[in-house]
Order: C-alpha cells, then sequence, then structure tokens
C-alpha cells in the first residue's frame, strides 16, 4: 500500500471511498485514535438549494422556500439567512406571518431535488471519512469523526473542515457550517451556539471551553438533549443553569430522574460516551403516515382521509415484509384547541388494509372532540415477520385468501404504473387528497 508522502489525497479517496481499506489506510498513516467529531450543517438548506440553482448569494438574496400558490396559512420551508438577519423571519413560519420584503422570491419547494443535493453532499462527505465513522443525522446535518484521517491528510481539524467545507461549496455551492469538539455533544452544541452565526462558519470547542463557553448558555433549554420539561423538573429542585447542574449531587439527580440524571451531569459537563460507529437500532420497529389538512375537516369527511392513508401505510407495510399488531391514531385541531391521540393492541398481527382500517376507525370514532380536524396521522407499531402470522378464527380461509391475493395485485400494479394508478373511486371526491399527496415527498411538492 503506498504511503501519504507524495501522493495527493484525491488518489486515496477514488480509491477507497467510503469503504474499509480507506480507513486502514488512515489508521497505518497514524490516525489519532481518539474522536476529533465534526458536526456540518447545510445552511438554511431548503433555501440555499433554490439559490445555488439560480446562482444567487444566500446573504444578499430574499428567498424563501414556500408555495405560493396553497393558502396563506402554507409553511415557509426555508428562508435565506438574509431574511433572517435583515428581517427577524424564523426558521418556520406561516406564508401569511412573512414581513413586506421588497423583491422577494417565492421557490416552490422540491423536495426530490434537495433529496438529490442531500446524497451528494454524503457522497462528498465519503471522499473524506469511511462511512463507518459518518452519521446521517438528518437531511441538512451530518457527524464525521476525523480523528483518524487527521495524519493522512496531514493537516489539523479545522483544515479538514474548511477543505470540506470548499468542496461542498465548490461543487454544489452551498454553504455550511461546522462545530468540532472532542464528542458528538460538544461538536453539536459548538454548531449551534456558534458555528453557525458568523464566518468562517467553524467553532471548535474542547473540555476547557465548558466553563467559559458551555455554562453561561441561557435558558438551558438551548441545549441540545434538554427538553422544556427536562428544564422544568430541574428548576423545581433548584438547578436553573448548566453550572449547577454540573455541580450538582449525584444522588439527587438520580433520585429525580434515575440513570438520566447521570446523562444529564454528563452534557453539563461536556462529556458524551456516544459513538458514531454504533449505529442505532430500534426494539421495536413502526411505520407511520401524517399529513397537514389544507382546511378544516369534520370527523365523517375526515374518515375518507383515513380510508386513503391506511391504503398507503398497509402498501408500505407489505412491501417491509412485516405486520402489524399495534396501532394508533392521532388528530389536531389546529391553533389553542388541542389534539387526539389513541392506541390500540390487535388481537391478531396482520397486514390487511380492510383489517387495519377497521381498527382504525374504531379508535378515530373514539374521539368525540366537537371541532374539526387540521391534521391526521396513523402508526403501525410492534411490527414483525409474516411467519409470525396466526391464524384468525373468525375469517374463511377462502375469504382470507382472496384478500391476500387482491392486496398482492394492488401492490404490484402501484409499483409497476406508480401510486395513483389504482385509487378508489372515493378518490374523485372534493374532500379527497391522495392523488395530491402521491405527487408530494414530505407534504410538498417533488
Amino acid at each position: 500500500m503506498e504511503k501519504a508522502d507524495g501522493v495527493p489525497p484525491i488518489k486515496i479517496k477514488a480509491l477507497n471511498k467510503g469503504g474499509f481499506f480507506f480507513k486502514m489506510e488512515a489508521r497505518l498513516q497514524g490516525g489519532i485514535m481518539e474522536k476529533v467529531i465534526a458536526a456540518i450543517d447545510l445552511k438554511s438548506f431548503y433555501a440555499s438549494c433554490e439559490c445555488a440553482c439560480r446562482h444567487l448569494d444566500i446573504f444578499t438574496t430574499p428567498l424563501v422556500c414556500c408555495d405560493p400558490y396553497r393558502s396563506p396559512a402554507s409553511v415557509v420551508m426555508s428562508a435565506t439567512p438574509y431574511l433572517k438577519k435583515k428581517y427577524g423571519i424564523p426558521n418556520v413560519c406561516r406564508r401569511k406571518d412573512l414581513p413586506r420584503v421588497p423583491g422577494l422570491i417565492f421557490a416552490t419547494p422540491r423536495m426530490s431535488y434537495y433529496l438529490r443535493l442531500s446524497s451528494q453532499v454524503v457522497s462528498i462527505f465519503l471522499d473524506y471519512v469511511s462511512s463507518d465513522d459518518l452519521h446521517v443525522y438528518s437531511v441538512d446535518e451530518s457527524f464525521l469523526n476525523l480523528g483518524p484521517y487527521l495524519n493522512l491528510y496531514r493537516c489539523g481539524p479545522e483544515e479538514l473542515v474548511r477543505r470540506i467545507q470548499g468542496a461542498i461549496l465548490d461543487k454544489l455551492g452551498l454553504v455550511t457550517a461546522a462545530g468540532i469538539g472532542p464528542n458528538v455533544f460538544l461538536a453539536k452544541v459548538a454548531l449551534d451556539q456558534e458555528g453557525k452565526k458568523k464566518p468562517p462558519f467553524i467553532a471548535h470547542w474542547d473540555y476547557e471551553d465548558v466553563p467559559t463557553k458551555l455554562w453561561p448558555i441561557s435558558p438551558i433549554t438551548k441545549i441540545w438533549g434538554i427538553k422544556e420539561g427536562t428544564s422544568s423538573h430541574l428548576a423545581r429542585i433548584g438547578i436553573r443553569s448548566l453550572k449547577e447542574l454540573a455541580e450538582a449531587d449525584d444522588g439527587l439527580l438520580e433520585k429525580e430522574f434515575g440513570v438520566m440524571g447521570q446523562q444529564l451531569k454528563d452534557l453539563a459537563c461536556g462529556r458524551d460516551e456516544s459513538d458514531i460507529e454504533n449505529k442505532y437500532e430500534p426494539e421495536e420497529r413502526s411505520l407511520c403516515l401524517g399529513q397537514t389538512l389544507i382546511r378544516d375537516y369534520g370527523h365523517e369527511e375526515a374518515l375518507l382521509i383515513l380510508r386513503e392513508m391506511t391504503d398507503d401505510l398497509a402498501n408500505r407495510l407489505r412491501r417491509a415484509h412485516s405486520l402489524t399488531s399495534k396501532i394508533a391514531v392521532w388528530e389536531s385541531y389546529g391553533g389553542e384547541k388541542g389534539s387526539f391521540a389513541r392506541q390500540m393492541a390487535l388481537p391478531i398481527a396482520t397486514d390487511d388494509t380492510d383489517a387495519l382500517y377497521e381498527a382504525l376507525k374504531e379508535v378515530f370514532l373514539m374521539d368525540k372532540s366537537p371541532f374539526p380536524l387540521r391534521g391526521l396521522g396513523i402508526v403501525f407499531g410492534r411490527l414483525s415477520d409474516p411467519g409470525n402470522e396466526q391464524v384468525s378464527l373468525f375469517l374463511p380461509n377462502e375469504e382470507r385468501n382472496e384478500r391476500q391475493d387482491l392486496n398482492a395485485a394492488l401492490d404490484a400494479i402501484t409499483a409497476l404504473y406508480g401510486k395513483n394508478s389504482v385509487l378508489r373511486a372515493s378518490s374523485l371526491l372534493k374532500g379527497s387528497t391522495i392523488k395530491v399527496r402521491h405527487e408530494e415527498i414530505g407534504g410538498h411538492r417533488q
């Protein structure tokens, strides 16, 4: 294997992109074994994608990623840093709440385009680190362990991050911000509290920065991993700052929070033992589907939406070769009117669309609220393999086989010709949303 001396890094990357030998090359070059984590965020990602394709500067362009043809209550997915700084537009707002901005550009969301660019960003990350040392946290944020590669690239972590940022900007026209730290937590906090705020969009925090940079952050809910409920609980026992949490009595924290108490104290001290290489695998899998309704729906009309969503999620369930034995429904009423959520265990695990709809309908009708719906979602939980299926004593084998054959035929047609190739006649009704949803990704135009 060639040594790194005199060999441009691109040659090594081209041969070993994201793979085992790439990482071994880094180890053989004396790569640092301790973790050096970089949290890299794509600034105002959706708006930046739209600016990139128009060759516009995100720091001087008034652009929002929002569909101007939908209702005034439609969500602004993203705004350029220019709008955030000059007009105080938050990360998430409604179109009707936007201030008057001269020359404001409305870019209709294109999710397939954003996902394609996101995958290209991940490909650039894999030009620099192995897949074992990369964790894609979201569509616009990732964690990289740079430690094993610093000697290979013959530079420090900040320089390596600058190279990665430069590659993303040169190839895709996207601006990134980064936080660097000895663990995932400090890298993330450095990104959020400093890296995102001003050029050169890199912040490097270490353990000695904890008292001067981490502890002064207030309120503590600004810290990644500490929610409002946890903050309120801490306040009730006299802990209102990260410094107080770091110095709190271990016994008190264990009494109030159990094992989570020590985890909270570790975060306040800047400690985090999580490892990018240990990929999280949930103990219980689930599938879910939800949508925000563009107008008020009465409960009777919403049954049509429930039926359509069941058709779609049952299709996903069968494509995942799974059965479900627990279902759930959630509803939101909009404004301050609250919500409804309820779940139910099924006597027999199933993937049958009709059986699942009847169960979901039963849960849905438990809601006696008089308020119209503005959001609806369903969940299939406690998934299992089809080999574990029990035979129903109340459904004749012939009817059960007919249902399975029908579902299989419908699944095959939609897989070949698209989701809108076979629909219920009810899709022609005014209240139906299924055709529009099938043309969207994540509730937005493809």
